[in-house]
């Protein structure tokens, strides 16, 4: 049961639900948008997040989109997990999702509200580090294309009052030869020990990882070492590793050192499979 009372708004425009967010905003309703609403069911329940009122985006056509336009797929902030999934348009993208928390969750949580929370996981924001995906966000400064590199720093950095309406990726991007995989401790929907996910782009390894750090990360220095293909692939792997851009997690999952023997095994399984 969630404690809080709060309004429930459902905009059909992006205008609207800007609109709405100001004006909420100013008359002291602390809105929060709405897309899934996993995370805000959840926090909700356990008293950690309270709020006035409630903007849920699902129903902007914007929000709702999934297809290839021009040059690139388009995939609306409303898109389910599941949904992602069925289409398969971006492959990497539609197992990396596939594999957060189980089928009855993936049917609720977007892609937007993935790449938004506040769960150290965010397994979605990995392939779209890798595709240098684009993110199309919208506020009170009007609707923005921006790089996910640009936005997206440990986790997604939005203006007060703005929401990603769609990330856009190259199409050359949704057909490189890639790989995901997932360590758990115990069955398949347990909290990650370590995912990465990867791809092969113009002939070198793109990698990025959840769970390795405390924030998903793509790391062009350990892409570096990883490529150095005059080197045994082991000595690249540990010199890839060591240069993770902060210490791995000591945690209930797992030690520290045994997250990295995992690590470097599956990296050096990654790394001889996509040099062929």
């Amino acid at each position: 049961m969630i404690t809080c009372n709060f309004e429930y708004y459902r905009p059909t425009s992006i205008d609207q639900a800007v609109r709405l967010f100001q004006h909420l905003d100013q008359t002291g309703k602390k809105p929060i948008y709405y897309g899934g609403g996993t995370e805000i069911i959840s926090m909700g329940r356990m008293d950690n997040i309270s709020t006035g009122s409630v903007i849920d985006i699902k129903e902007i056509p914007e929000c709702r989109l999934l297809e290839i336009r021009g040059s690139h797929l388009v995939i609306g902030a409303g898109i389910t997990l599941t949904q992602i999934h069925e289409s398969n348009n971006f492959p990497l993208l539609a197992q990396a999702g596939a594999r957060v928390a189980d089928h009855t969750m993936q049917n609720k949580i977007t892609l937007g509200g993935n790449l938004c929370s506040t769960i150290v996981y965010r397994e979605a924001v990995l392939p779209l580090l890798l595709t240098d995906a684009e993110i199309i966000v919208a506020g009170p400064r009007g609707t923005r294309a921006l790089p996910i590199n640009q936005v997206f720093d440990q986790c997604m950095n939005l203006d007060k009052g703005e929401f990603i309406v769609q990330v856009k990726v190259q199409k050359p991007f949704l057909s490189y030869p890639y790989v995901h995989v997932k360590r758990t401790r115990q069955d398949k929907i347990h909290y990650p020990l370590v995912t990465i996910c990867a791809l092969r782009a113009d002939k070198e390894i793109r990698a990025a990882f959840s769970n390795v750090c405390p924030f998903p990360f793509r790391s062009r220095a350990m892409e570096k070492e990883l490529n150095r293909s005059s080197e045994p692939v082991g000595r690249r792997v540990d010199k890839a590793i060591n240069l993770a851009p902060a210490g791995l997690p000591n945690d209930l999952e797992s030690s520290s050192a045994y997250r990295r023997f995992v690590l470097k095994n599956l990296l050096t399984s990654i790394v001889t499979e996509l040099e062929g």
